[in-house]
């Protein structure tokens, strides 16, 4: 029988870690405790001498890539304006580059197995007759349908719009493949609604959970900020009791991307989710 409790699911995104190469992510991983990671795919397609051989030396460590990650071109953080404007696959000037990318994204993905990859899609317009509604629905198909045909399903990052608005994309999407990676610390860092009622919402599109805390803005149209896990706002008991009453059996990855104690923050953050849900 297939062990599905929250132990045998939780996993840490490489990203969080900033490894320098494959043997350094191992070491950090061991240092964890955690045999299981979300890896971030694009070190691959940029650096194949230095990343290449990640996929060999993490199978030959026992550790399990449970899903795989990549970003677009030109996105910038800055503000929740610069994001909203060159996040995902919004910019046009960026498109063909990302296409391309994503072909070779793909190609690694299918190589190392993976039945899952998630991304930011970018801002999803929530009304059908915007400008950009039609245009982020063929791009997004267009994407769908590449990673198909790899037999790969793929997950929106949550946050940048609300619950519904997103509900509402995929159902016009139409995709069976596409879902969501629900983050709840985005729901928070974004101010678009409430984790839990937004995590309902979206339960069935779950395919991924990333698990962040954060702290709302106190200025609209700003940044919240990133915290570690359980000094922010999100309702943890309420997040794994919620979960647990969906029967989500999907992967649960740690992410960590704020700070200058990364590895100290996720070990505190594993004890925190085992002991939850133990």
């Amino acid at each position: 029988m297939e062990d599905t409790s929250v132990f045998s699911r939780l996993a840490v995104c490489s990203w969080s870690l900033q490894p320098d190469n494959p043997q350094h992510l191992v070491t950090l991983l061991r240092e964890i405790g955690l045999p299981r990671v979300q890896l971030a795919l694009d070190p691959l397609r940029e650096q194949p001498t230095l990343w290449g051989a990640a996929p060999a030396l993490l199978a030959r460590h026992n550790v399990t890539v449970v899903s795989g990650m990549f970003g677009t071109v030109g996105e910038d953080y800055t503000t929740l304006e610069s994001i909203r404007r060159t996040g995902g696959l919004v910019p046009d000037e960026h498109w063909e580059a990302n296409w391309r990318n994503l072909h070779a994204v793909a190609a690694i993905a299918r190589r190392l197995g993976l039945r899952l990859v998630t991304f930011h899609a970018g801002f999803l317009p929530h009304d059908p007759a915007a400008p950009n509604f039609a245009k982020l629905l063929q791009r997004v198909g267009r994407v769908a349908d590449l990673f198909a045909a790899e037999h790969i399903e793929l997950g929106f990052e949550t946050g940048q719009e609300t619950a519904e608005t997103l509900a509402a994309f995929l159902r016009h999407l139409g995709r069976p493949n596409v879902g969501v990676n629900f983050d709840p610390a985005n729901m928070i860092l974004y101010d678009k609604g409430d984790p839990i009622a937004a995590l309902r919402v979206l339960a069935p599109w779950l395919k991924q959970c990333h698990l962040k805390d954060a702290k709302r803005t106190k200025v609209p149209g700003t940044w919240g900020e990133e915290v570690p896990l359980g000094q922010g706002e999100v309702d943890w008991p309420a997040f794994f009791g919620t979960l647990k009453e969906l029967g989500f059996s999907g992967p649960l990855c740690i992410e960590r991307e704020a700070g200058n104690q990364r590895l100290a923050d996720i070990q505190t953050a594993r004890k925190l989710v085992e002991s939850l849900a133990g």
